[in-house]
């Protein structure tokens, strides 16, 4: 499309909300799912409590596995067995983030 038609068809839309743009450029730029796998990270401590928070630090989101690194073994087998309750609260809080499975480490 050439570019003074697609001035012209962002005239006739009229101005949008700024969230609303900047949600079309960050899923223009490929970059959206990212952003939405970067709330987990960064709302980890909201997502799973601050005890659990306190003893692990979400590392990376890799085709869908969240990679979790958990400070001592008795954690890990403890969270290992709530894996599913976790990855529920994960879903409810992040639903777009696409988190399928974690890994505790």
């Amino acid at each position: 499309m050439a570019r003074s038609a697609r001035h012209s068809e962002r005239q006739r839309r009229g101005p949008r909300p700024i969230g609303d743009a900047l949600s079309a450029l960050t899923e223009d730029l490929g970059i959206g799912r990212t952003l939405r796998q970067y709330d987990v990270i960064t709302g980890w401590t909201r997502v799973v409590g601050e005890q659990v928070a306190k003893v692990t630090t979400p590392m990376r989101i890799d085709n869908g596995v969240l990679y979790v690194s958990v400070s001592t073994a008795p954690w890990r087998a403890e969270l290992t067995m709530r894996r599913r309750d976790i990855l529920e609260k994960i879903r409810r809080a992040c639903p777009q983030a696409g988190v399928t499975d974690i890994r505790f480490r």
